[in-house]
Protein backbone atom coordinates (compact mmCIF):
# COMPACT_ATOMS: atom_id res chain seq x y z
CA UNK A 1 0.00 0.00 0.00
CA UNK A 2 2.67 2.18 0.98
CA UNK A 3 3.98 1.76 -2.63
CA UNK A 4 1.13 2.53 -4.36
CA UNK A 5 0.67 6.04 -2.33
CA UNK A 6 4.30 6.52 -3.58
CA UNK A 7 2.82 6.90 -7.09
CA UNK A 8 0.64 10.00 -6.20
CA UNK A 9 4.00 11.38 -4.83
CA UNK A 10 3.91 15.04 -5.73
CA UNK A 11 7.91 14.79 -6.64
CA UNK A 12 7.68 11.21 -8.09
CA UNK A 13 4.90 12.54 -10.60
CA UNK A 14 7.14 15.73 -11.31
CA UNK A 15 9.93 13.88 -12.04
CA UNK A 16 7.93 11.86 -14.54
CA UNK A 17 6.96 14.86 -15.97
CA UNK A 18 10.34 15.80 -16.48
CA UNK A 19 11.38 13.00 -17.70
CA UNK A 20 8.84 11.74 -19.87
CA UNK A 21 8.73 15.51 -21.49
CA UNK A 22 13.18 15.53 -22.41
CA UNK A 23 12.11 11.61 -24.32
CA UNK A 24 9.21 13.32 -25.98
CA UNK A 25 11.04 16.23 -27.31
CA UNK A 26 14.82 14.12 -27.91
CA UNK A 27 12.37 11.60 -30.16
CA UNK A 28 10.58 14.09 -31.60
CA UNK A 29 14.04 16.28 -32.32
CA UNK A 30 15.63 12.73 -33.66
CA UNK A 31 12.27 11.42 -35.70
CA UNK A 32 12.90 14.88 -37.37
CA UNK A 33 16.24 14.21 -38.44
CA UNK A 34 15.64 11.10 -39.38
CA UNK A 35 12.77 12.29 -41.71
CA UNK A 36 15.35 14.43 -43.41
CA UNK A 37 18.24 12.17 -43.55
CA UNK A 38 15.52 9.80 -45.23
CA UNK A 39 14.64 12.73 -47.93
CA UNK A 40 18.02 13.37 -48.81
CA UNK A 41 18.72 9.55 -49.25
CA UNK A 42 15.99 9.52 -51.44
CA UNK A 43 16.46 12.03 -53.55
CA UNK A 44 20.41 10.91 -54.27
CA UNK A 45 19.09 7.80 -55.27
CA UNK A 46 16.51 9.40 -57.77
CA UNK A 47 19.39 11.34 -59.39
CA UNK A 48 21.94 8.40 -58.99
CA UNK A 49 18.65 6.34 -61.32
CA UNK A 50 18.10 9.03 -63.55
CA UNK A 51 21.81 9.72 -64.17
CA UNK A 52 22.04 5.84 -64.64
CA UNK A 53 19.47 6.35 -67.13
CA UNK A 54 21.11 8.60 -69.11
CA UNK A 55 24.31 7.08 -68.84
CA UNK A 56 22.58 3.59 -70.35
CA UNK A 57 21.15 5.63 -72.91
CA UNK A 58 24.19 7.45 -73.71
CA UNK A 59 26.31 3.81 -74.07
CA UNK A 60 23.62 2.18 -76.22
CA UNK A 61 24.21 4.87 -78.65
CA UNK A 62 27.61 4.36 -78.41
CA UNK A 63 27.76 0.91 -78.32
CA UNK A 64 25.46 1.41 -82.19
CA UNK A 65 28.06 4.25 -82.97
CA UNK A 66 31.06 1.09 -82.38
CA UNK A 67 28.83 -0.86 -84.56
CA UNK A 68 29.02 0.78 -87.64
CA UNK A 69 32.68 2.23 -87.59
CA UNK A 70 33.55 -1.58 -86.73
CA UNK A 71 30.99 -2.55 -90.16
CA UNK A 72 32.74 0.54 -92.29
CA UNK A 73 36.10 -0.40 -90.68
CA UNK A 74 35.29 -4.07 -91.64
CA UNK A 75 34.35 -3.52 -95.21
CA UNK A 76 37.17 -1.16 -95.85
CA UNK A 77 40.01 -3.01 -94.60
CA UNK A 78 41.79 -4.78 -97.27
CA UNK A 79 40.68 -2.23 -100.11
CA UNK A 80 40.78 1.14 -99.14
CA UNK A 81 42.80 0.87 -95.47
CA UNK A 82 43.01 4.95 -95.11
CA UNK A 83 39.39 4.82 -94.91
CA UNK A 84 39.40 2.03 -92.68
CA UNK A 85 42.16 3.67 -90.33
CA UNK A 86 39.57 6.40 -89.68
CA UNK A 87 37.00 4.57 -88.75
CA UNK A 88 39.35 2.82 -86.37
CA UNK A 89 40.46 6.03 -85.05
CA UNK A 90 36.40 6.50 -83.65
CA UNK A 91 36.09 2.74 -82.02
CA UNK A 92 35.63 3.63 -78.64
CA UNK A 93 38.52 2.31 -76.16
CA UNK A 94 36.31 -1.17 -74.85
CA UNK A 95 35.94 -1.83 -78.60
CA UNK A 96 39.45 -1.41 -78.98
CA UNK A 97 40.22 -3.30 -75.73
CA UNK A 98 37.80 -6.15 -77.54
CA UNK A 99 39.71 -6.37 -80.37
CA UNK A 100 43.36 -7.08 -78.71
CA UNK A 101 41.49 -9.99 -76.41
CA UNK A 102 39.90 -11.83 -79.73
CA UNK A 103 39.81 -10.42 -82.96
CA UNK A 104 37.05 -12.92 -84.43
CA UNK A 105 34.38 -12.13 -80.97
CA UNK A 106 34.65 -8.46 -80.70
CA UNK A 107 31.23 -8.46 -79.13
CA UNK A 108 32.21 -10.42 -75.97
CA UNK A 109 31.04 -9.58 -72.69
CA UNK A 110 33.38 -8.17 -71.15
CA UNK A 111 33.03 -5.36 -74.22
CA UNK A 112 29.56 -4.62 -72.83
CA UNK A 113 30.38 -4.52 -69.05
CA UNK A 114 32.87 -1.85 -70.29
CA UNK A 115 30.49 0.04 -72.10
CA UNK A 116 27.52 -0.25 -69.25
CA UNK A 117 30.27 0.27 -66.31
CA UNK A 118 29.55 3.54 -66.19
CA UNK A 119 25.67 3.57 -65.80
CA UNK A 120 25.99 0.15 -63.76
CA UNK A 121 27.71 2.57 -60.77
CA UNK A 122 24.68 4.91 -60.60
CA UNK A 123 22.79 2.19 -60.43
CA UNK A 124 24.65 0.95 -57.53
CA UNK A 125 25.06 4.37 -55.86
CA UNK A 126 21.24 4.52 -56.48
CA UNK A 127 20.20 0.96 -54.43
CA UNK A 128 22.62 2.26 -52.22
CA UNK A 129 20.99 5.43 -51.45
CA UNK A 130 17.51 4.38 -51.85
CA UNK A 131 17.95 1.12 -48.64
CA UNK A 132 20.02 3.63 -46.33
CA UNK A 133 16.38 5.69 -47.12
CA UNK A 134 14.60 2.66 -46.05
CA UNK A 135 16.86 2.41 -43.04
CA UNK A 136 16.53 5.96 -42.30
CA UNK A 137 12.48 5.62 -42.56
CA UNK A 138 12.54 2.57 -40.24
CA UNK A 139 14.11 4.48 -37.63
CA UNK A 140 12.32 7.92 -37.97
CA UNK A 141 9.47 5.29 -37.46
CA UNK A 142 10.48 4.11 -34.23
CA UNK A 143 11.25 7.16 -33.32
CA UNK A 144 7.40 8.24 -33.53
CA UNK A 145 6.30 5.50 -32.03
CA UNK A 146 8.61 6.33 -29.02
CA UNK A 147 6.94 9.48 -29.42
CA UNK A 148 3.69 8.05 -29.38
CA UNK A 149 4.24 6.31 -25.78
CA UNK A 150 6.62 9.67 -24.18
CA UNK A 151 3.23 11.69 -24.98
CA UNK A 152 1.06 8.94 -23.81
CA UNK A 153 2.77 8.55 -20.23
CA UNK A 154 3.50 12.49 -20.13
CA UNK A 155 -0.36 13.06 -20.20
CA UNK A 156 -0.81 10.48 -17.73
CA UNK A 157 1.56 11.71 -15.46
CA UNK A 158 0.08 15.63 -15.94
CA UNK A 159 -3.49 14.00 -15.47
CA UNK A 160 -2.48 12.19 -12.21
CA UNK A 161 -0.32 15.64 -10.82
CA UNK A 162 -4.21 17.35 -11.38
CA UNK A 163 -6.00 15.21 -9.05
CA UNK A 164 -6.37 14.82 -5.39
CA UNK A 165 -3.52 13.29 -2.85
CA UNK A 166 -4.55 9.45 -2.14
CA UNK A 167 -6.96 9.57 -4.91
CA UNK A 168 -6.86 6.09 -6.13
CA UNK A 169 -6.74 7.19 -9.52
CA UNK A 170 -3.80 9.41 -9.15
CA UNK A 171 -2.18 6.33 -8.10
CA UNK A 172 -3.14 4.55 -11.16
CA UNK A 173 -2.41 6.96 -13.52
CA UNK A 174 1.02 7.35 -12.00
CA UNK A 175 1.71 3.99 -12.82
CA UNK A 176 0.38 4.34 -16.38
CA UNK A 177 3.23 7.12 -16.81
CA UNK A 178 6.19 4.69 -15.01
CA UNK A 179 5.33 1.70 -17.44
CA UNK A 180 5.02 4.35 -20.05
CA UNK A 181 8.30 5.79 -18.84
CA UNK A 182 9.71 2.22 -18.87
CA UNK A 183 8.00 0.78 -22.16
CA UNK A 184 9.75 4.09 -23.63
CA UNK A 185 12.99 4.22 -22.82
CA UNK A 186 13.26 0.33 -23.56
CA UNK A 187 11.60 1.10 -27.52
CA UNK A 188 14.47 4.28 -27.52
CA UNK A 189 17.15 2.15 -26.55
CA UNK A 190 15.28 -0.11 -29.65
CA UNK A 191 16.05 2.28 -32.27
CA UNK A 192 18.16 1.19 -34.96
CA UNK A 193 21.45 3.30 -35.55
CA UNK A 194 22.45 3.81 -38.89
CA UNK A 195 25.63 3.56 -40.26
CA UNK A 196 26.65 5.45 -43.22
Amino acid sequence: MRFLRFLGNEILLGTLIALLSVFTALSSYQGALADGEQNKYELLGMQSLNDGNAEYLRANQDITQDYNYFDNWYLNVDERPEIAEYYQESFSQPLLDAIERDPDAVWDDQYYTDMYAEADQYFEDSDANFELGIQWDERGDQLQLVLMIMALGLAFAAWASLMKEGSNLRMFFGLFAIIALIIGVSTYLAVPVIAV
